[in-house]
């Protein structure tokens, strides 16, 4: 069977197309959410331009490689139920132009900055990826973060179009952060003011480019690694980059409705918004759908399940999910009748058979994203409830024993509570920090409270010290106990 880019003559080919997006990110999720977009838009010959796609860790370079030997070509495969029926549509998407990796391909990436239809920059760094490290800036060198290298690309940009004020970027950050663009603009400038950077460029950046805040919202499962070979025999060809969506998409952003002109998404009948506040989408859904995600992920992999649909129709596990569901609602100030409809739609979004969402894709940053997600509602519900949620504890006690790892080569493999093995995935610095939390534990060099103090404590990883929350590092040590026990 031919593989799709030696089968498929593209309708829509990029390379015709000026470049108007850098894509920062080649994962599963821009792919199946913000790329999906745009192809439906071109199509509609609403949008007139390709993209540009790079990698923001060294890690993505093989995935950006296997990307660029397709040509970037994929398939997005949207299944689910819609209206009480079977819905499933197959789009091809064409969109890619050209693909950088930034860390072996610098200057590359630079030269970027001198496109001068180039209009906006879209990322998905994960919660992790918008985050600022202190970096010296040598213009040859690669940068490490993701704010580094933008502010990198700014001032290329800047010095070539001699401060033009009609060249600044429209940077649409996806990342799962309250403010997203507000961030990301405050930590660029940071670097901007580190570098000692001269001001007429960090006024440009200032008030020639826009950051916008956004919203997303679609589960993408990625690769449909148990009924891959059907599917391509349904298809016709074989797509390693084939990508599983769900019918439903949002995209709320911050900004004027008059961008809809330069980025025609809302014109192209797609689920785009554009809004004065961005709050009420923000809680609602990072709460409610991504709060809830990592809430059962550590301990639903812990105890063997491997994916979201497995995981919530079990019935005991789904008890157990839906009433942590219930804690987070209760921590919210938006109208609770809004927020259990939201989440009716979440729980049948999450019982999607077609899916296949993997537990270990959520795992990804889990300390990161538990601080965003989960965190706010945990310290909410105990100020509110003058007791601590009592589902989401033990989802924060799950966290702490699924980062129980023994590190071989470059991996961190956890244990399950039944023998099933995974590989943990965070920063170094976070593995590091709680493999030694419990190797000192295992070696009685600390007891099983200091342990629970220590990590709870740990503001590299929380920001701040969650011991100060009433009863928590007790209710965490007795869940953890429980945990231990379990053979």
């Amino acid at each position: 069977m031919k593989k799709l880019h030696e089968k498929i003559i593209p309708a829509y080919p990029p390379e015709k197309y000026p470049i108007k997006i850098l894509q920062v990110g080649e994962g599963i999720f821009l792919r199946g959410f913000f790329d999906w977009m745009i192809q439906e838009s071109a199509e509609q010959g609403n949008f007139s331009g390709s993209i540009a796609v790079t990698n923001p860790r060294c890690s993505g370079r093989e995935k950006l490689e296997l990307l660029k030997s397709h040509k970037g070509m994929y398939t997005v495969l949207m299944k689910g139920i819609k209206n009480g029926e079977i819905y499933e549509n197959n789009k091809i998407i064409t969109v890619f132009s050209k693909f950088i990796d930034p860390y072996s391909e610098w200057e590359n990436f630079l030269a970027l900055a001198h496109l001068p239809e180039l209009e906006f920059v879209i990322s998905n760094t994960t919660e992790a990826g918008i985050q600022y490290k202190p970096l010296p800036f040598t213009e040859n060198m690669p940068l490490e973060s993701f704010p580094s290298k933008l502010a990198a690309l700014l001032y290329k940009r800047f010095n070539y179009y001699q401060g033009d004020s009609s060249k600044g970027l429209i940077m649409l950050p996806c990342e799962l952060i309250d403010q997203n663009g507000d961030r990301l603009k405050e930590i660029v400038l940071q670097h901007c003011e580190d570098w000692k950077l001269p001001k007429a460029f960090i006024l440009w950046v200032k008030n020639q480019n826009l950051f916008l805040n956004s919203l997303v919202d679609r589960i993408v499962s990625g690769f449909p690694e148990n009924n891959a070979l059907e599917i391509f025999s349904s298809m016709g060809y074989e797509d390693a980059l084939l990508t599983v969506v769900e019918p439903y998409h949002l995209w709320a952003i911050q900004g004027d409705k008059a961008l809809d002109n330069r980025l025609p998404l809302q014109k192209s009948g797609l689920n785009v918004s554009w809004v004065n506040d961005l709050t009420p989408y923000q809680i609602r859904k990072v709460r409610i759908l991504n709060g809830t995600h990592i809430l059962m992920t550590h301990l639903g992999m812990l105890m063997g399940f491997e994916e979201v649909e497995e995981a919530i129709s079990d019935q005991k596990f789904g008890q157990f999910i839906q009433s942590g569901m219930a804690e987070i609602i209760d921590s919210l100030e938006l109208a609770s009748d809004e927020s259990w409809e939201y989440a009716r739609g979440v729980v049948e979004r999450f019982k999607n058979p077609f899916l296949h969402h993997k537990l270990a894709s959520i795992s990804l940053n889990g300390t990161s994203k538990f601080k965003v997600r989960v965190l706010p509602s945990l310290e909410v519900y105990t100020a509110k409830n003058n007791k601590t949620p009592a589902k989401i504890v033990r989802s924060l006690a799950a966290l702490i024993r699924f980062y129980k790892t023994e590190k071989l080569a470059d991996e961190y493999i956890g244990k399950g509570f039944y023998g099933n093995t995974f590989t943990v995935q965070d920063n170094e610095q976070t593995l590091a920090f709680f493999n030694e939390q419990w190797r000192l534990l295992e070696k009685e060099e600390i007891s099983f409270y200091n342990f629970v103090q220590n990590v709870l404590g740990n503001k590299n990883v929380w920001e701040t010290d969650l011991n100060k929350i009433p009863d928590l590092t007790n209710e965490v040590l007795h869940s953890l106990s429980e945990m231990e026990e379990v053979k």
